[in-house]
């Protein structure tokens, strides 16, 4: 019934059931941005192609400055464009071989544009110059990129990522969805229920950022 109440109550401030529902929704939405997360944000797309174009004026003035192609890369592959992302790596990597960070992040690129062999080599490659580097997670990408693929290999990778034990709720929740897509039921209940499981081990502190997948872990979807 109070559902009911606000959106009569907004309807009779307002004059228009149709501004009320909109209210409404921004009110969700603001909520949602606030305590859980699940939607996206307006504001960050804005805020990431700003920060970007300001960085590549910089990089025009210092093209070699190997931190600044770092960070832009790093925005690139936030906005899925990883083609853009893939030379600067590069360009990193031909300068700092050893660095596995740099070396995960062009694997990943590569798997995100098909490059499978190419991005497994340097994913694996990453974790041979610091096996802690993503903290797992490289495991976790190389089974979602491999699970179409070759089946075996997707499922030994996810094992390893379980010999890893992260403590990230997203990372069991997205291991829930890859054993459903590989037709495995009882392993994605399982890894779900560990994310919610983890969530609830948490400090409070540490669960704003990990609401949204525990939530989406305790729903299954």
């Amino acid at each position: 019934m109070s559902k009911f109440f606000i959106f009569f109550l907004i309807t009779w401030l307002t004059g228009s059931p149709f501004i009320a529902i909109i209210v409404i929704l921004v009110l969700l939405y603001l909520a949602d941005r606030r305590f859980v997360g699940i939607l996206p944000s307006v504001a960050r797309p804005i805020s990431l192609s700003r920060r970007l174009s300001k960085l590549k004026g910089r990089l025009a003035l210092s093209p070699f400055d190997s931190s600044l192609k770092r960070v832009v890369a790093r925005i690139y592959m936030e906005r899925r464009q990883y083609a853009k992302a893939v030379p600067l790596l590069e360009q990193i990597q031909e300068r700092f071989d050893d660095s596995a960070d740099v070396a995960y992040a062009l694997g990943l690129c590569r798997l995100k544009l098909g490059q499978l062999e190419e991005g497994e080599r340097l994913i694996l490659q990453a974790t041979e110059i610091n096996p802690r580097v993503g903290y797992g997670d490289p495991y976790l990408r190389l089974g979602e990129a491999l699970a179409h693929v070759n089946k075996e290999a997707a499922l030994a990778y996810l094992e390893r990522f379980k010999q890893e034990n992260s403590s990230s709720c997203e990372a069991y929740y997205r291991l829930g969805k890859l054993y459903a897509q590989l037709n495995q039921p009882e392993q994605s209940k399982q890894s779900f229920r560990e994310a919610v499981a983890l969530y609830r081990a948490l400090p409070r502190y540490k669960r704003r950022s990990e609401r949204k997948w525990a939530m989406l872990a305790g729903l299954g979807i």
